[in-house]
């Protein structure tokens, strides 16, 4: 195949380097900003190619073992707080090995655009003794997706690849290079290797730390993954001179740091782990001071100090938030004792109005917190769009946790005897994912807490993914539709409730009378997303200017399609935003508010 160059972000560059590296099968559970890879995967998979969303990323990253260990090539992506679910596997894996290449894609999220923490990956890469790779845009992250294929089958191990929000939605010209074919799958039993009980799993330890000196030694060694790149104004023919000042970092914040630090050279590393010593070394003695720039927490700072090398690092950079070019300006200006003198923002975003997030217009979350909001309850949170139950005018939500934690945070809370009634919410997707676990915990456990699903039949949040509830697959194959009141009864729940939000009346009856009874219960919402849906769930409403008091009754629902200047302006619904949901109308006294005219 002759070279091209496409214009790809880095989450299609990793589809297509998937689909170039001869991938046999491909799992994960969505998560931005890692949702895009799997997608692609799928949508340009050619017969052969087997892809999936797993209930979770746990299942996600055992299956993708499971291909690996008969030989395939798999790969798993996930966001980064989805590695904590994954952790179990990923630390035994490392133990076992893997005889097809596997590479598990983690992007994480620096400065917290879309996610409830900034954890960094490379932690989880130093604990299970893997190797992570860093690249730092689309056409790295297609090369090093390559990479790490060959580096899995080289040394037998699961290889990490990390991304950031901006490598994964950033662009740049691609080459691909010529595709190989799939290995050869049948698994060959080896049970002191796959299987790591005490008796073998002994010897298994002592081959990571023989595997982690070989590839330390292969990482310093490997100049399309670890590059020593002299200063920009330095001719690039002649032996690396000595400079007053260094760089080491790596990815996308390599790139920013190139630019603001032209004049300096850098070690730029793409293999971040194992740790390269030989090359930090002979790249160390090469300069008069030493600085590392790297985005998250001081990994590779602390390790360079350990060897014993002087260096600068988070006592300049920045350790929280995204490191953009500003930042590492202003670092910059640190190390010379000035004013960065960056340039002001533009006068006009200034004055732009804030945008907090806020459900859709329609979406049936609102209304289900809409109806709790009449009730003295506490309320325990989950991941998901219902997450902005949290903010006004709806103030629904008390504490977030994690996937699942909705279920178990509010049976602790009862537990430990918290004496207001304790409602704890998941979403379908996340039910599937892990609140299965807490429902049953709280049968067995016979624990008091009210839960909800608030089912709106999709993974909505992260861009309407499928799920097992949804009865198709990712490769859009049709398939069973597993319930979510069937699996509750099966775990033992007796009271269970599903209703329609849209329904106040209805709604508000079942939530007086479950959060009134004795012993648990189970209340299922269920709607569909319309965003999903494509379509108006029903005629849309207007309000009638003649019939409105100007209560503002309407306005407590939080609908983004209701709109008022001011207080003295009575409130109209704007026809292009509406989704014919009725959850105003059903809160209007003075039936001010009806269905529009002609539909």
């Amino acid at each position: 195949m002759k070279p091209t160059r496409q214009l790809l972000s880095g989450n299609e560059a990793l589809a297509l380097a998937a689909i170039d590296g001869g991938t046999s099968a491909a799992f994960g559970y969505p998560g931005t900003p890692s949702t895009e890879i799997l997608e692609n995967l799928a949508r340009h998979a050619a017969p052969g190619l087997y892809c999936e969303w797993s209930p979770n990323e746990k299942v996600a990253l055992e299956a993708a073992a499971g291909a690996a260990l008969a030989g395939g090539r798999s790969i798993v992506t996930m966001k980064h707080v989805g590695l904590n679910v994954a952790a179990d596997p990923l630390m035994t894996l490392s133990y076992i090995g893997v005889v097809g290449g596997m590479v598990i894609c983690v992007a994480d999220d620096p400065g917290q655009h879309s996610s409830q923490t900034e954890q960094d990956t490379r932690h989880y890469a130093r604990l299970a003794k893997v190797p992570i790779l860093e690249p730092a845009n689309a056409q790295e992250a297609y090369d090093f997706l390559r990479e790490g294929f060959e580096i899995s089958e080289q040394y037998r191990c699961p290889v990490i690849l990390r991304t950031t929000t901006c490598v994964s939605h950033s662009r740049c010209l691609v080459a691909r290079a010529a595709p190989r074919p799939q290995n050869h799958v049948q698994f060959v039993r080896n049970p002191p290797q796959f299987v790591p009980l005490p008796i073998w799993g002994r010897k298994l330890r002592v081959g990571i730390e023989e595997r982690l000196d070989a590839q330390a030694a292969d990482a310093a060694r490997r100049t399309t993954l670890n590059t020593i790149l002299p200063a920009a104004t330095a001719d690039c023919q002649q032996p690396l001179p000595t400079a007053p000042l260094g760089i080491v970092s790596s990815g996308v914040a390599a790139l920013h740091a190139r630019e603001i630090f032209p004049d300096s050279p850098m070690l730029k590393l793409g293999w971040a782990f194992p740790f390269p010593d030989g090359l930090i070394r002979d790249f160390a003695a090469t300069v008069e001071r030493l600085l590392v720039i790297e985005e998250g927490e001081p990994i590779l700072e602390e390790h360079i100090r350990a060897l014993g090398i002087a260096c600068d690092g988070k006592n300049l950079v920045p350790r929280c938030g995204e490191l953009t070019p500003a930042r590492i300006a202003e670092t910059r200006a640190r190390l010379e004792g000035r004013s960065a003198n960056l340039p002001a923002p533009v006068p006009e975003a200034a004055d732009l109005p804030g945008r907090p997030p806020i459900l859709c217009a329609g979406c049936p979350h609102r209304a289900l917190f809409h109806a709790l909001a009449r009730f003295d309850v506490v309320v325990s949170g989950d991941i998901g769009c219902y997450s902005l139950g949290v903010f006004p005018p709806l103030n629904q939500t008390d504490t977030i946790l994690c996937m699942g934690g909705g279920f178990t945070v509010a049976h602790g809370m009862t537990q430990a005897g918290e004496p207001r009634r304790v409602v704890g919410i998941v979403g379908d997707s996340t039910f599937f994912h892990s609140g299965i676990t807490g429902l049953l915990n709280s049968v067995y456990n016979q624990s008091p807490a009210k839960l909800i699903v608030v089912d709106n039949r999709i993974t909505a949040m992260t861009g309407h993914q499928d799920h097992p509830g949804t009865g198709t697959t990712l490769m859009g194959r049709s398939t069973h539709a597993a319930s979510i009141e069937a699996l509750a009864a099966a775990c033992g729940r007796e009271r269970i409730r599903v209703c329609n939000p849209y329904d106040q009346a209805a709604l508000h009856t079942i939530l007086e009378e479950e959060l009134a009874a004795d012993g648990p219960s189970l209340i299922i919402s269920r709607a569909p997303c319309p965003l999903h849906l494509k379509r108006r769930i029903a005629p849309q409403r207007r309000i009638d200017p003649d019939l409105c008091r100007n209560c503002r009754a309407c306005l407590k629902c939080g609908c983004p399609a209701i709109e008022s200047p001011d207080k003295t302006a009575k409130p109209r619904i704007n026809e292009t935003a509406c989704m014919g949901c009725s959850l105003c109308q059903a809160l209007c006294k003075f039936g001010a508010i009806a269905t529009r005219a002609g539909q």
